[in-house]
């Protein structure tokens, strides 16, 4: 009885061991990843509300993103951070802050502009009063584990200059699953609806020279009344509709084209003509497709194209992947790819009829923007009902921007074009001639950095200002 009575002291020293420490271990990876989910949660809410569009807040509107508690993104951390369990219950607490060139706060209305182009953010969690089981023996009545996480959102736009990169080294963004709708470098509603067409060329969405955004800030209404993010405009295929490869329509896509404005297959201004990229030269892996007919463009418009690479400053012949337009595709009304594939994407039922029909929807009449699940949406039915708010939705989309002020389209084959930025867009809806409705969510130019490669490595994802975790140094 004696050395039982001792070796049971051992045993259950090997249990606390075995059984109570590993429970803290699991509890403190339980942590980890409720912590990291909660940084990325935020990090997203930046990424889609257009504030890095405005990255000296000249708006005003940083608050209401991550302006303290009661803001989007860190009521977006607290949310998932509290359906994460860590040790079967909630955490205790859950402390956000975001930093940027060495200042930290848990308001970033005050920090500096390097935080409207790489704002992080950083989620600390802690739960204490974890149970214990047999090292209760020596007195221990509960332990606290606790985690941290940091997620960045980057926008490559000038980053050489303002960026929040440690080392003044930034690496060019390069997203995946951009759709194939070549738009030049000119923004339709600046400096207004006579830009191009009998008022002067338009000002450009990005920089040449360092990447910065030209008309930084966000307006509300589908306006420019303060500028780029939010403005909403007509793309339109420059082609004509009734040849079956694309006839440019001008010499070069413009904005605004007053000229035909009386022929039907045109929307009204403010617009921005389109060229179609080159399709990959296989189809597109990802679904979803509505069509099993359709056109390798057609479905790049209505999955994911993964194939394509789309990158800053590449245009030379010899390059392994130069991006291309491809007038042998017409997007217009002749085949109706561009309004099939949009009208697939976006869930949109009838795009001769009454809008909207089925798709998601925007609302821009205040900041941040909210998108509205429509009664095709799939979120929408997992909301409960349509019209309920959701954060993510498959009209939101990226494209690519040219500079045209080097390039001359071909008219007839492909032609190799220098991208310098991409748009991040929210499409409304598609008519029947190619003509698609956007919002403006996002504008990313170019990274004047100096990082690894020529053209950098891609930071995967759809969106040109994309979210990730990362070690902070």
């Amino acid at each position: 009885m004696v050395l039982v009575a001792i070796a049971m002291v051992a045993i259950i020293g090997m249990a606390a061991l075995s059984i109570d420490l590993v429970a803290l271990y699991l509890a403190r990876e339980e942590a980890q990843r409720s912590a990291d989910a909660a940084a990325l949660a935020a990090a997203r809410v930046i990424s889609i509300s257009g504030m890095t569009g405005d990255p000296d807040n000249s708006t005003l509107y940083r608050n209401r993103i991550c302006g303290g508690f009661i803001s989007a993104a860190t009521q977006a951390a607290i949310a998932v951070a509290n359906q994460n369990s860590v040790g079967n219950n909630a955490a205790d607490v859950v402390n956000v802050t975001y930093s940027a060139g060495g200042s930290t706060s848990s308001d970033c209305s005050g920090l500096p502009a390097a935080f409207g182009v790489n704002p992080m953010v950083t989620v600390e969690i802690s739960r204490a009063g974890l149970p214990t089981f047999f090292s209760r023996i020596w007195g221990s009545t509960g332990n606290t584990v606790s985690a941290t996480a940091t997620a960045e959102t980057f926008n490559p736009s000038n980053s050489g200059n303002v960026g929040n990169g440690p080392t003044g080294t930034i690496t060019p963004v390069q997203p995946l699953c951009v759709k194939p709708w070549m738009v030049p470098n000119r923004d339709p509603l600046n400096p207004g609806l006579t830009c191009d067409q009998g008022g002067g060329a338009c000002q450009t969405f990005v920089s040449t020279a360092d990447g910065s955004i030209t008309n930084k800030g966000i307006s509300l209404n589908g306006t420019n009344s303060s500028g780029v993010i939010g403005e909403r405009f007509w793309l339109s295929p420059d082609c004509g509709h009734e040849f079956a490869t694309c006839i440019l329509r001008t010499p070069s896509p413009v904005g605004n084209y007053y000229a035909v404005i009386s022929q039907p297959y045109l929307e009204p201004p403010p617009s921005l003509q389109y060229v179609p990229a080159e399709a990959p030269v296989s189809v597109p892996v990802a679904v979803p497709s509505c069509a099993s007919s359709g056109s390798l463009y057609e479905e790049a418009i209505e999955g994911c194209d993964q194939s394509t690479v789309y990158q800053c400053g590449v245009q030379a012949s010899s390059s392994l992947n130069p991006n291309r337009v491809d007038l042998i595709e017409n997007p217009g009304a002749f085949t109706n790819d561009t309004m099939n594939g949009v009208s697939c994407l976006i869930n949109e039922a009838n795009p001769t009829g009454s809008q909207p029909d089925g798709q998601d929807t925007m609302l821009l009449s205040s900041f941040p923007f909210q998108i509205l699940a429509g009664s095709s949406s799939l979120l929408g039915a997992l909301a409960g009902s349509p019209g309920k708010p959701i954060s993510s939705s498959n009209s939101i989309v990226s494209l690519p921007i040219y500079d045209d002020s080097t390039t001359t389209i071909n008219p007839s084959g492909t032609t190799n074009v220098t991208i310098v930025g991409f748009l991040q867009v929210f499409i409304n809806s598609v008519d029947q001639w190619g003509n698609v409705d956007v919002t403006v969510l996002n504008v990313a130019g170019c990274s004047n950095g100096t990082g690894p490669g020529a053209v950098g490595t891609a930071i995967p994802g759809s969106s040109p200002v994309p979210v990730r975790l990362i070690t902070p140094p």
